[in-house]
């Protein structure tokens, strides 16, 4: 009930973005339930039936990705403070998200089923003669297992991986299962910092201490301990990290050594400059680096691409695409995947070299931060151009043409992968809003900022035009000879 709620109270752009979802789970149902009518038509051709079936891997990856963008960029379902309190914490709204995608699927799915029915003649008594005629299994019952089956596989996708993409984490560190650590002679605890050799013993370091202590006056003897831990702790702090470990001796007026257990905190490290770093791990608030994954998503595109030369060397020039070629760009599409977030965050850097203005410097911070929103989209619209680059050089060569179905599912394809970049980048917008804020009010104009956006987009075509023709390029090589 609250997700039906939310639904009808979202603004007119969420709106719009559930009912692109509802488009592609229909398009999506639409051709599952095609591969099952060619199933039922041709019982004598379960491989040709199994390879439609293979294919439809395709829109049903997109719908889903497209779901999971759409509910990550409703604004409805974030966490807000104070919506605890009513029962309304990280794991709901997690439920209602899911919730709200799994309905908006089951629409295209219900409308996928409709027009399916439609085209056999089921609702109106006429079955529609044309390409997809063969595909209808006309004249024969549909089973109910398999149709219901093949429906809710968008729903369920899509519901499941919203709520993994949104289940909730915790943003404290893991505490560390380290061993338990020994200090100095007598120190035996979990201390987090571990005292270098001869530590204990080192030159001076109880000197100071017990001098401090001998020096003190007869006539404060009432209140030696609390001074003498006082001076302890104020000579402690004085002294720099290095010169002398946690957990050192003390000495009290009377001469007996006071023994302080290691700190559970380490001591902070100054470096050169003069900027005390916390030796447990980074700064926080330091940027992330989001070149990790760019080796392996180059080396996936490799092996993708070398699979679909195998594929497209060993099938037959009349035959369709085999399995080969599917998998090979299933393997593509995830190294440009992989590999994009790292492409843009090079963009940044390099929009950044060489003595860079304001411009120049705005735009590639811009860039180098979005890159792991922006990133990820823009590597699955370059490999889907890609494969269109390379079925457009397959058509030219081949002289064939492509069916309704293929066309319905490319443009599923097409547009699910736009519709998520361009969503990507909404929410990456809406992300920035408060640093956009700060800069008008800092003075700078909003011609600047436009530039700025003008400049992102044309790195980011410089780079990725290229790298799409080189991969199509390379794609349609084994498919054309």
């Amino acid at each position: 009930m609250l997700a039906l709620r939310l639904t009808r109270a979202a603004r007119l752009a969420v709106q719009l973005r559930r009912l692109l979802v509802a488009s592609a789970s229909a398009g999506t149902g639409f051709l599952l339930l095609c591969a099952l009518g060619h199933a039922l038509t041709h019982p004598d051709a379960p491989g040709a039936s199994s390879l439609r079936l293979a294919w439809c891997a395709a829109p049903l990856a997109a719908t889903v990705y497209l779901a999971v963008a759409v509910a990550r960029a409703d604004p409805g379902t974030r966490p807000r403070p104070g919506l605890s309190a009513i029962g309304l914490g990280p794991g709901r709204l997690m439920a209602v998200s899911a919730t709200t995608t799994a309905l908006s699927a089951a629409l295209g799915s219900v409308a996928a089923l409709l027009g399916f029915l439609y085209l056999r003649g089921d609702l109106t008594g006429a079955p529609v003669d044309g390409a997809v005629s063969g595909v209808l299994a006309l004249g024969q019952r549909l089973p109910a297992p398999a149709v219901v089956t093949l429906l809710a596989l968008v729903p369920a996708a899509a519901s499941a991986a919203v709520a993994l993409t949104l289940r909730p984490r915790d943003p404290r560190p893991a505490p560390s299962a380290g061993s338990r650590r020994y200090g100095r002679f007598g120190a035996y605890g979990w201390g987090a910092a571990r005292e270098t050799f001869g530590a204990y013993g080192r030159y001076g370091a109880r000197l100071a201490s017990a001098s401090a202590s001998a020096s003190a006056p007869a006539s404060a003897s009432a209140s030696a301990p609390a001074s003498a831990s006082a001076s302890a702790s104020a000579s402690a702090s004085a002294q720099p990290a290095g010169g002398r470990a946690a957990g050192a001796a003390q000495a009290d007026p009377s001469g007996a050594l006071l023994t302080q257990a290691s700190d559970t905190r380490p001591p902070a490290t100054t470096d050169g400059d003069g900027s005390a770093q916390d030796a447990t791990g980074p700064v926080p608030g330091t940027p992330r680096s989001h070149t990790t994954l760019l080796p392996w998503g180059i080396a996936v595109l490799t092996a993708g691409l070398a699979v679909e030369t195998y594929a497209g060397d060993t099938a037959t020039r009349d035959a369709a695409p085999s399995a080969g070629v599917l998998l090979g760009w299933a393997l593509a599409t995830l190294g440009l995947a992989l590999a994009g977030p790292g492409l843009t965050h090079l963009c940044g850097r390099l929009l950044q070299a060489v003595r860079p203005g304001a411009l120049r410097l705005l735009a590639g911070r811009v860039l180098m931060e979005e890159s792991h929103r922006v990133g990820r989209p823009l590597g699955v619209v370059c490999a889907v151009a890609s494969a269109a680059y390379a079925a457009a050089a397959l058509h030219d060569a081949d002289a064939t043409d492509f069916g309704p179905l293929s066309v319905i599912g490319a443009v599923v394809v097409a547009g699910c992968t736009v519709a998520t970049l361009l969503t990507a980048a909404v929410e990456a917008k809406h992300a920035r809003t408060d640093t956009t804020d700060a800069l008008l009010r800092l003075g700078a104009p909003p011609t600047t900022l436009r530039a700025a956006a003008a400049l992102r987009a044309g790195a980011l075509l410089a780079v990725f035009g290229p790298l799409t023709l080189v991969v199509a390029q390379l794609a349609s090589l084994p498919l054309a000879r």
